[in-house]
C-alpha cells in the first residue's frame, strides 16, 4: 500500500512542474528511475509483441433508439481501443456506447481515435480529430505510456490538461481513466513491479489534479484488475499477459460508465458513504489513486471553488448496479 500523504505530496509537485512547464522527473527520484527503465527491457522481452497494433473497427452508431445520437469520443492509448480484441462488441468503445444507450434512450454515435502506444503527447492530435465530429462527452484512457516511454510525469500531465481544457472549452464533458497500476503485470518482477506500482499512483493523482482543475472529471484505474488478476490471471489479461482480455476491458468500461452518465446529467449526484465526499483536491487524488473505479469531480462550498488547501472536489465510488437499476 502506498502512503496517502506522500502520494499526495508527489501529486502537488508534479502539477505544479507542469503548470509551470517544468520537466519534474518525478518523486521516485533518478535513481529508481534508471532502474525502472533497465528492468523495463527485460519485462519487454518476457511480455512479447501485443496480438495485432490496434483494436478492431468499432466506430458506428449503437443502441435500437430513435432520436438524435448522443455522439461518444475514445481517446488515449491501446486500452481505448481494445487492443487485442477481435470481435468490435468486446472493445470499450463499444461497451460504453451499449450502456450509454440505454442510459438515456437514444442511440449512441461513437468515433474511436485512440492509438495503441500512445503516450499523452499525442492526445493533441487525436483532440484535432475528435473535434471534427462535436463530440457531447469524451473518454480518455492514457498514462501506462507515459510511463513505459520515460516521459517526466509533468510534461505528460501537461499535454493532458491541455487536452482535456480544448474539449471544454468545445462544449464536450470529459471522463478520464487515470493511469493504469502497471505493478498488476505479472511479467514485472520485483524490485521493478514497486518501483512501476508507485510511479503509476503518482501519476495517476498529478493526472487527477489537472483534469479536475481543467474541467473534467477522473475515474481510477489503479489496481482496477488487480484481485481477479490474482485469481484468475489468464482471463482479466490477454495473450500478451500486458493488455487486458475481454473480461478486464469490460471491468475497465464498466467502473468509467456510471461516471459518463453523470457527466452528461442522465444519473443524479450519489449521495457520499463513509470514506466518500467532499475533500480537498490534493487529498482526493492521492486516495483515489488507490481506489480503483473512484471519481473526483470538482465542486463549490459555500460558493467557493477553492478552499485553504486547493481545489474542492466530491470522492467517491459510483455503482452500476444502481445505475442500472435506475435505467
Amino acid at each position: 500500500m502506498i502512503w496517502t500523504p506522500g502520494v499526495a505530496r508527489a501529486a502537488r509537485k508534479i502539477a505544479a512542474a507542469a503548470a509551470l512547464g517544468g520537466g519534474g522527473l518525478t518523486a521516485l527520484g533518478a535513481t529508481a528511475y534508471g532502474l525502472l527503465m533497465a528492468e523495463s527491457l527485460v519485462a519487454r522481452k518476457v511480455i512479447g509483441r501485443p496480438h495485432g497494433m490496434e483494436g478492431p473497427p468499432s466506430d458506428g452508431v449503437y443502441g435500437d433508439f430513435s432520436g438524435e445520437p448522443v455522439r461518444l469520443v475514445m481517446l488515449g492509448d491501446s486500452t481505448s481501443v481494445g487492443l487485442g480484441m477481435t470481435d468490435p462488441a468486446r472493445t470499450p468503445g463499444v461497451l460504453l456506447a451499449h450502456g450509454l444507450a440505454a442510459v438515456a434512450e437514444r442511440p449512441v454515435r461513437l468515433d474511436v481515435f485512440g492509438r495503441s502506444g500512445a503516450p499523452s503527447a499525442d492526445l493533441g492530435e487525436q483532440v484535432d480529430q475528435a473535434l471534427r465530429v462535436r463530440p457531447e462527452i469524451a473518454v480518455v484512457f492514457v498514462g501506462a505510456n507515459d510511463v513505459t516511454t520515460q516521459t517526466p510525469p509533468a510534461v505528460a500531465v501537461r499535454h493532458l490538461s491541455k487536452a482535456v481544457r480544448r474539449l471544454r472549452e468545445a462544449g464536450a464533458e470529459v471522463v478520464v481513466g487515470t493511469c493504469p497500476d502497471l505493478g498488476t503485470v505479472r511479467p514485472l518482477a520485483q524490485p521493478l513491479r514497486w518501483v512501476t506500482r508507485r510511479w503509476s499512483r503518482q501519476l495517476a493523482a498529478a493526472q487527477t489534479v489537472a483534469v479536475v482543475e481543467a474541467g473534467g472529471r477522473t475515474v481510477a484505474f489503479a489496481d482496477i484488475l488487480g484481485p481477479e488478476f490474482a485469481t484468475n490471471p489468464g482471463e482479466m489479461f490477454g495473450p500478451d499477459r500486458f493488455h487486458p482480455s475481454d473480461r478486464g476491458y469490460a471491468q475497465a468500461a464498466y467502473a468509467v460508465l456510471p461516471s459518463v452518465c453523470a457527466a452528461l446529467a442522465l444519473w443524479p449526484e450519489p449521495r457520499p458513504v463513509r470514506g466518500e465526499g467532499l475533500q480537498p483536491i490534493y487529498l482526493a487524488a492521492a486516495t483515489a489513486a488507490e481506489e480503483p473505479g473512484t471519481e473526483v469531480s470538482a465542486t463549490r462550498v459555500a460558493g467557493r471553488a477553492t478552499g485553504p488547501y486547493g481545489k474542492w472536489v466530491t470522492l467517491f465510488r459510483r455503482r452500476l448496479g444502481e445505475l442500472l437499476n435506475d435505467a
